[in-house]
């Protein structure tokens, strides 16, 4: 899952542009390059391309993986005359800090991947190319035919930079067998309404008397995602907000924190509900196997349990503090590195690339992804894609984690939040302690000056 790189101690110095870019860009700390483990990405060369390629980089493997060489076949088909080369390298920092070095380097690929909440430090260091709304009509694509919360969460500076491919939010996995054995689906066969801490409380009771072990399962050793997801999904549901000004404010309120940890410790730790002792794996894995009703994690395991040929369902994380609905959530974007060559040419064929990427959205969706494509969202085609499109109004509820220079999917912000959160889960510290521990490490970071 997420790895991120160790973070930067305070008295380190920021030296060159190059340097603390790398260090930005890669989280907290420059990544070796050595550290992108793809084998297709230990094949790079430094060989000129032939200026017609569209050169492509992506950071998708599994399931997505298989998604994305589908789609990248179904390009090549609709354009043979353009030449494709697309490179997969390592999740999370070795990918950005690769993407940094290359651009910095003037050897940038024409289009890349990039998570919504790691781009916008890529175009605060002027390394992405800013899109022309003319240049995008001109290849069909225009702010309307996109989802509205993924289109304004990516302006910068109330300019585009990237193109928002889905929105992709933490869901309910419920198991649908054990679920209507616990009374809790209704005579479609879909989970009932749940709202409020005590009607969550309830439904995990009610799972867990059914599987005799466990109401929902929840990665928390060594997991530097999920933690957080499900704290900042009930947090901003609360009405709660982490950091403020770019990342150089702590404005946690502890109040709010304090609601959400107690509960959390409720669940795992008093009514024992959940594990409070268990990894990503593991925690897809008491799910797969009917040993819980429910499993909170991205739609993107929707594959695992397909794979697995479980009877289980999606929806909307509930509502569960009682304002207006949130979810935790990041969106995959396709943006253009700065290139020093930059022509009419070089940026038809990204353009038409990015487009025939939204084109085939619905081979995206099937891998659980909510597409930002709204040509496709509003059809026909996906209402009737289940259970992906059961979720799908989380997209315009998506809280994006809060700008900030260590923010971000696979950043050091999350190994820190999902630290203390998971050790509450644990039950290894009071929601005080797990408060006092993220704003002492969150601090140190927001007072560190932006290294862009």
């Amino acid at each position: 899952m997420n790895r991120s790189a160790p973070s930067r101690s305070r008295s380190q110095p920021v030296l060159t542009r190059r340097s603390v870019l790398l260090g930005a860009l890669g989280g907290a700390g420059a990544v070796a390059i050595g550290g992108c483990s793809s084998p297709v990405a230990a094949g790079l060369t430094n060989t000129p391309l032939d200026p017609g390629t569209v050169d492509y980089w992506n950071l998708f493997g599994g399931g997505d993986g298989v998604r994305m060489q589908q789609m990248l076949a179904g390009y090549r088909k609709a354009h043979p005359e353009t030449r494709l080369q697309a490179v997969t390298l390592a999740w999370g920092n070795p990918y950005y800090t690769k993407l940094s070095l290359s651009t910095l380097g003037d050897k940038p690929p024409s289009v890349a991947v990039s998570h919504l909440t790691r781009m916008k430090t890529f175009a605060d260091a002027g390394l992405l190319q800013e899109l022309n709304l003319d240049d995008l009509a001109r290849h069909g694509m225009t702010p309307d035919k996109f989802n509205k919360r993924a289109w304004q969460a990516g302006l910068v500076g109330g300019k585009v930079y990237a193109i928002p491919l889905d929105t992709h939010p933490i869901v309910l996995f419920y198991n649908t067998k054990v679920c209507k054995q616990a009374g809790l689906l209704d005579s479609a066969g879909n989970l009932k309404p749940i709202a409020g801490q005590q009607g969550f409380l309830d439904a995990l009771e009610r799972a867990k008397k059914v599987t005799g072990q466990y109401g929902a399962t929840l990665g928390i050793n060594g997991d530097s995602g999920s933690p957080w997801r499900f704290f900042q999904t009930m947090y901003a549901q609360a009405g709660g907000s982490v950091l403020a000004n770019n990342g150089t404010k702590i404005v946690l309120d502890d109040a709010k924190a304090k609601r959400v940890l107690d509960y959390f410790r409720t669940l795992a730790v008093e009514r024992k509900l959940m594990p409070s002792s268990i990894d990503y794996q593991g925690a897809i894995a008491l799910f797969a196997n009917g040993q819980s009703g429910f499993h909170l994690n991205g739609e993107w395991e929707i594959s695992t349990f397909q794979t697995a040929k479980m009877p289980f369902s999606m929806t909307l994380v509930p509502n569960v503090f009682g304002g207006p609905y949130a979810v935790q959530a990041d969106s995959h974007t396709l943006v253009l590195p700065k290139h020093p060559a930059q022509d009419r040419r070089l940026l038809d064929n990204s353009l038409g690339f990015v487009k025939s990427m939204l084109d085939q959205s619905l081979t995206w969706a099937q891998g659980g992804h909510i597409p930002a494509w709204q040509p496709f969202a509003t059809s026909e085609a996906y209402r009737k894609l289940t259970p992906q499109s059961n979720y799908a109004a989380a997209a315009n509820s998506a809280v994006y984690d809060p700008p900030g220079w260590y923010s971000g999917s696979g950043s050091t912000f999350g190994i820190i939040m999902s630290s203390s959160i998971g050790a509450v889960l644990a039950g290894q510290l009071t929601p005080a302690a797990a408060i006092a521990q993220m704003r002492s490490k969150l601090s140190v970071l927001a007072e560190t000056p932006s290294p862009v």
